[in-house]
Order: structure tokens, then C-alpha cells, then sequence
């Protein structure tokens, strides 16, 4: 499966940059996956990464290709992550997996529970 190419703010792009430099708990697969993510990114300004990229404070609505089970959540800065509201940590393995990626990309990456593929259905941007 080809990658697409990822759309990140600069501010998302260092951020994940740092986390996988310092991160020991990736696995090799996602250590590779994010690498060679990062080194073709499209690296923007903010309010350059388009409407239908996952970024920070987004709100994301996406399928398990397995289970066919949707999923919704808000990805927000590690500080303002409260699980029972559903804003999840853009750091948490399924906002890294995410970040960058547009509606209608699937996303392979290396959950816990193994390897899964997700489905981008519905990018919002939250308002602040």
C-alpha cells in the first residue's frame, strides 16, 4: 500500500519529530512508518494544512476495516486529553497514526492490540 503524502503544521511536525527521536515504546514498525512519513511530508503553517487533514484540535470520525466499528474523537494537545469527553492526545497511538492523513486515506499502523487499518470518513476543525 503506497502512503500518502502527510499534511502537518510545523508546530505538528516537530512535535512528532521529538516524539519519535525520544519515544522507546514505538514499535520498529511504526518507528519506521513515521520516519519515512515525516521525511515526505508537506510542512505547512497552520492555517495552510487543509480542512480535510487530520491536525491538532480536530475532530475525527474513522472505520476499523476490520470490525467495520466507527470511531469518534476529538485529537487535542497531551495537556487537554480527557478520554471520557473523547479528546484524545495527539501523541496517543491512534492520534500519531492519524495526524497528517486526509478524509478517505486508510492508515495502517501498530495498536496494542496488533495491526489495524483505519478508514478517514469526517475531519472538523474544533472550534476554540
Amino acid at each position: 500500500m503506497q502512503t500518502p503524502q502527510l499534511n502537518l503544521s510545523k508546530g505538528v511536525f516537530v512535535l512528532l519529530k521529538e516524539y519519535l527521536r525520544t519515544n522507546n515504546k514505538l514499535s520498529e514498525f511504526n518507528k519506521k512508518r513515521l520516519s519515512e512519513e515525516l521525511k515526505y511530508a508537506n510542512v505547512v503553517v497552520r492555517k495552510e494544512v487543509p480542512e480535510e487533514a487530520v491536525d491538532l484540535d480536530t475532530w475525527v470520525k474513522i472505520t476499523d476495516m476490520e470490525s467495520k466499528q466507527e470511531l469518534e474523537f476529538s485529537l487535542v494537545h497531551p495537556t487537554k486529553a480527557k478520554v471520557s469527553k473523547n479528546k484524545l492526545s495527539v501523541l496517543s497511538p491512534i492520534g500519531v497514526a492519524l495526524l497528517g492523513y486526509n478524509v478517505g486515506d486508510q492508515v495502517e499502523w501498530e495498536m496494542p492490540e496488533g495491526l489495524k487499518m483505519y478508514k478517514i470518513e469526517e475531519v472538523k476543525i474544533l472550534e476554540s
